[in-house]
């Protein structure tokens, strides 16, 4: 088996920005940005097509989540045992088909039912996409063809909620919405189909015989466990922003902005890092954005105001544009060849639970003791992840990444 690696090319002759390249990080781009689309505008859109409860609203978004987050592995697991090309395509293929069922949804039961299974193909798409781009990239380059891969999905997020928010101002038909979805999806569909991608060796099946590493990358456990520290923060943070900024601070109309700034942050970070990531310095690129964050966090909280607010958005967009890119390139390393796929979806699935445990957790410590006492705790946890990461993650890496090699070589 041969490892990730990280050395420049010699030659200095592989391009970056092929055209494969371009056509994945547009495929990425057409999912995101039909996803946030329509998800902001969802409770609104149950509450006056259906009349639905708010804890219907609550089950039909957090259905979807949970089914993104149980295919992930099993999407991880089909990338590497079989043809990436063919898996990425029937995710986006589905991806496309489910926002049909949206406009067909007559009755609330449908519509949940189809919004909670949606999650499968959108979760193993972030997975196949993810590891499709390593099939498109040259080796040389593909360490900042890594982070900015993210910047597609950043360019998405920073978009198309106000592309949302507008077209129902403007016309108020939720169908024009999803017909909009359902374009930029098949776009998305029509431009993987043209996508070519390296052949990649498989990983081996063995009849009968399925065991936890099939879905999880024992190698990269501990880079998964920091990551869910960090996912914990965000969760917690981006769901009671609104409501603490509303009754703690006063600020009425600011979520957007914040949001908006922390886009810019995501941007300004890829742009910013490309240097450090093609040289390899994953461990530095992680430990600068951990400390972006972590002063993103603190001074959201420590320091209550418009200003603090604000910059705090911009030091954490910062901090985990810096982040993801490292992870994902860290993770890859204690990876083989036949086991890239897991590794993404380890990653993503850590993120993803780190987020559904802050809501939880979130939402538990600001009903019993307060949104000032939950952000303070959200600070200490990313202290927490910081010591974690320094103390033993980035030698836990080093270590696998060492044997990883090791091993490559005796192979």
């Amino acid at each position: 088996m041969t490892s990730y690696k990280t050395t420049l090319s010699s030659s200095g002759e592989d391009r970056l920005w092929t055209a494969d390249y371009l056509k994945i990080l547009a495929t990425n781009f057409t999912a995101s940005f039909a996803f946030y689309l329509v998800t902001p505008l969802l409770p609104l859109f149950l509450s006056e097509t259906f009349a639905a409860p708010k804890d219907v609203i609550g089950l039909a978004l957090s259905g979807y989540a949970v089914m993104a987050i149980l295919a992930r592995p099993v999407a991880g697991w089909l990338v590497d045992t079989l043809p990436r090309k063919r898996v990425l395509l029937a995710c986006i293929f589905f991806n496309f088909l489910f926002f049909g069922s949206y406009i067909l949804a007559g009755s609330l039961a449908f519509f949940v039912t189809m919004r909670t299974m949606h999650g499968c193909p959108f979760g193993a798409f972030t997975v196949a996409n993810n590891t499709a781009v390593i099939d498109v990239l040259p080796p040389s380059r593909r360490n900042e063809g890594i982070g900015f891969y993210g910047l597609s999905n950043n360019i998405a997020m920073a978009m198309a909620p106000t592309v949302g928010i507008y077209v129902y101002t403007a016309l108020h038909d939720f169908n024009v919405l999803f017909i909009i979805a359902l374009v930029v999806a098949a776009v998305g569909f029509m431009l993987g189909c043209t996508v070519h991608m390296r052949p990649h060796t498989l990983a081996p099946r063995a009849p009968g015989k399925v065991h936890l590493g099939n879905f999880i990358l024992l190698n990269g456990w501990m880079l998964g466990c920091n990551m869910a520290f960090f996912g914990c923060c965000y969760g917690a943070l981006s769901n009671y922003l609104a409501i603490y900024g509303k009754e703690i601070l006063g600020i009425t109309s600011g979520t957007g902005t914040f949001f908006f700034l922390q886009a810019i942050g995501l941007i300004l970070s890829r742009l910013q890092g490309n240097k450090s990531l093609r040289k390899g310095n994953f461990v530095r690129h992680a430990l600068q954005g951990i400390l972006f964050s972590t002063c993103g966090y603190t001074l959201f909280i420590a320091c209550p105001g418009f200003m603090a607010y604000y910059g705090s958005a911009l030091l954490i967009g910062l901090g985990n544009g810096h982040l993801w890119p490292a992870f994902q390139n860290m993770i890859l390393g204690v990876a083989h060849s036949t086991e890239y796929g897991t590794a993404m979806s380890t990653i993503l699935c850590s993120w993803s639970l780190g987020i559904g445990l802050g809501i939880f957790l979130g939402g538990f410590l600001a009903e019993h003791l307060g949104y000032t006492f939950m952000f303070w705790a959200v600070a200490v946890l990313h202290c927490s992840g910081l010591g974690l990461f320094v103390l033993a993650t980035r030698q836990f890496y080093r270590q696998h990444l060492c044997d990883s090699q090791n091993d490559a070589s005796l192979k």
